[in-house]
């Protein structure tokens, strides 16, 4: 982890800000999606963590002028299921928009990345959940990146960390219905803490 810290304060010496690396750590939730966006965050049985490093590559700043930010993102992920079976390992690819919101000299951002994940073998909750639904599962799903975040740098007045974003998100993935693999309930909600660095 302090290397990680280190790589950020490098990170801080970039002046273009066209690149982002997010770390981000967390555990699954037997909330559906909508609950876990009203925050309705309910445990489930086995304590499943993710662990998750994503980099993205800033597409275009202040779309239709408005304060939205484009981002073509990836992301690898380790899930750590020791509890339950095999550790499983995903990597992803998304579209990530954030809407920039500027008050009193301060940045909140709040951001939705839509894209596909692929998983080495299938999430322990996802294999839990087809079953008690009587619902298939995939390794190859939708993936959904919802967060809320504020620029820790421009919050305490420290120009070395602007850019630098802590917050919270949701990891989602689901067959939207369906429309993926015949998966129509199942999926997985992983709530995160994250930290977030532009350059």
């Amino acid at each position: 982890m302090k290397y990680l810290l280190l790589l950020f304060l490098t990170l801080s010496l970039g002046a273009d800000n066209n690149y982002s690396l997010r770390i981000a750590h967390g555990k699954v939730t037997d909330s559906d999606f909508g609950q876990a966006l009203c925050l309705d965050i309910q445990s489930f049985e086995h304590d499943l963590r993710v662990t998750s490093l994503d980099v993205g590559y800033l597409l275009k700043k202040d779309a239709f002028d408005l304060p939205l930010d484009f981002y073509l993102k990836g992301g690898l992920a380790y899930f750590d299921e020791a509890s339950t079976q095999s550790d499983v390992y995903e990597g992803t690819i998304y579209i990530k928009v954030y809407y920039n919101i500027d008050f009193w000299q301060n940045r909140v951002r709040l951001g939705f990345g839509d894209g596909i994940s692929y998983t080495s073998s299938l999430l322990y909750f996802e294999k839990v959940e087809a079953i008690e639904k009587n619902d298939y599962n995939s390794k190859f799903l939708n993936y959904i990146d919802f967060s809320v975040d504020f620029d820790i740098g421009k919050l305490f007045r420290y120009e070395a960390l602007r850019e630098t974003y802590l917050g919270f998100a949701i990891k989602h993935r689901s067959g939207i219905f369906g429309l993926i693999n015949s998966v129509k309930h199942g999926g997985s909600n992983y709530y995160v803490l994250s930290l977030e660095k532009n350059f």
